[in-house]
């Protein structure tokens, strides 16, 4: 996600924070190089330059070049110039507090990912609000449109209203309206349907349906991977459409993000919601901090514990922690912290949402590493009978080949995975003399590693362990894997 955009920008700030004192000039030169990389990113000309003009005039003070570290300055007012472009500090949600049922308008073009996008949010709606939902495709032009909405909604367990063959969109709207009522939903979701492109039967149809339904919430769905189309989409739908937020979908490929930072600027609209994969659950709130955090290439660590305690589970976290407690970690307890890690999103997504890492997925990438490290490793512990798995010191030389026979793998791979093992079960024998996860967090002031909770069950530092935990980075518990971490370590 931003990777072309925060690369480029890097490279701006790593020469800024090289230099002791900075002269205006230096400012200036750097700002333009900014200004080059927003373009490139596809932002748009009057956003980039009145970006490039906040910054410059409050970079160029007396009080930022006389600071004792001038180069930080300057990056940690890119940083709130950025999130003030993208829409300020306040997280903008769904306003779901109006008088039920609460209607929710999708609207956008088509290819957007508009229907895919309303199941997703009706999925979010059932489970993060607790709210009723039902949805409704208006979509009659589009083949199978209708189909595919109720196909999703058994997929993520929200009813969707009947077919009738035959019934044109604003009827399809009104009938909505009636069963949401009689059945007591909390929340509708009206699918209405797209175009290749704006013309005025599509705004006349939107016009109508949003006339029969009020809907507190028009949603507009548009496809940040176009850039600029998207804004311009945006601008076409704000003046014939009482938008209320947008949605930005593909986020998670968008490597430029001109469309993030353009939108707000542009429309006025906020961006409520962007969407992070093809999976039905893989939607966040969009948070301007956080987006332009891992702009600058500083994590997004509030995304990161979401997206943990959504994917762990509970009793595999309160296992974890009661071994820990009696300072025991078994090859069980590894493969359930590697099936955790593909559950949120594999190591490539983990890397860039960790503060500090930004160098650690640049190796990564650079070395072909990718998920399939994770699904080698559970398959050589999955290669192990219930026996080896709970003590690994029962692998001799000559289990040790059935293991790696059967995992497809070598005997210096599986060697390899119990020594990244044996560092971490000496890690958690340290944390139990330090008094297991209390004792941790009484030394951070409590409460962050405490409890047994979905966080609980994290691991060492930084949350993983061999992902940068006990072991000290990617190249510690984890590095010394095929593909994994980067080039061998020399022999001294």
């Amino acid at each position: 996600m931003f990777d072309t955009l925060s690369d480029r920008l890097g490279g701006v700030f790593d020469k800024l924070k090289g230099r002791g004192a900075l002269r205006e000039q230096d400012v200036r030169d750097a700002m333009r190089e900014v200004r080059i990389a927003l373009l490139e990113a596809d932002v748009a000309l009057p956003v980039a330059r009145r970006f490039i003009d906040a910054v410059t005039e409050k970079a160029v003070g007396q009080d930022v070049l006389r600071s004792v570290t001038p180069g930080q300055q300057v990056i940690k007012i890119v940083h709130d110039e950025l999130v003030e472009t993208l829409g300020g500090m306040e997280v903008e949600g769904l306003n779901l507090d109006a008088k039920p049922p609460v209607v929710i308008m999708m609207v956008g073009l088509q290819g957007s990912g508009k229907t895919t996008t309303t199941a997703k949010l009706a999925k979010l709606i059932r489970e993060r609000h607790g709210k009723k939902a039902l949805m409704a495709s208006l979509d009659v032009n589009r083949p199978a449109a209708q189909e595919q909405l109720a196909v999703l909604g058994t997929q993520v367990g929200v009813a969707t209203l009947p077919i009738v063959q035959g019934q044109q969109p604003v009827d399809i709207a009104r009938r909505a309206m009636e069963s949401a009522r009689l059945q007591n939903v909390d929340v509708l979701l009206l699918d209405t349907a797209g175009r290749l492109h704006v013309d005025d039967a599509l705004m006349a149809e939107m016009k109508a349906v949003a006339s029969v339904s009020a809907p507190t919430e028009v949603l507009l769905v548009v496809d940040s991977l176009t850039g600029q189309d998207a804004v311009n989409v945006a601008q076409n739908f704000s003046s014939e459409v009482p938008l209320t937020g947008v949605v930005l979908t593909r986020m998670d490929g968008d490597a430029r993000g001109g469309a993030a930072l353009s939108m707000r600027a542009v429309t006025g609209k906020p961006i409520k919601f962007a969407g992070t994969g093809e999976k039905l659950d893989a939607i966040e709130p969009f948070r301007p901090g956080s987006v332009a955090d891992r702009i600058l290439g500083m994590g997004d660590v509030v995304s990161l514990v979401e997206r943990a305690a959504a994917s762990i589970k509970e009793e595999d976290a309160e296992k974890l922690a009661r071994n820990i407690e009696k300072g025991k970690f078994d090859l069980n307890d590894l493969a359930m912290q590697l099936r955790q890690m593909r559950s949120m999103g594999g190591l490539g997504m983990l890397a860039g949402m960790m503060p500090g890492m930004k160098k650690a997925k640049a190796a990564m990438a650079s070395s072909g590493m990718d998920d399939k490290v994770l699904v080698h490793m559970e398959a050589i512990i999955g290669s192990m009978t219930a026996k080896e798995r709970a003590n690994p010191d029962l692998l001799n030389a000559k289990r040790k080949k059935r293991v790696a026979a059967g995992s497809g793998t070598d005997v210096q791979t599986v060697n390899k995975l119990l020594k990244m093992h044996q560092e971490m079960a000496r890690a958690m024998k340290q944390l139990k003399k330090m008094g297991g996860l209390k004792g941790l967090a009484s030394m951070f002031g409590g409460g962050a590693m405490g409890g047994a909770g979905p966080m609980g069950g994290m691991g060492g530092a930084g949350g993983f362990p061999g992902l940068g935990g006990p072991s000290g980075g990617m190249g510690g518990g984890m590095g010394g894997l095929p593909g994994l971490g980067g080039p061998p370590r020399s022999k001294k």
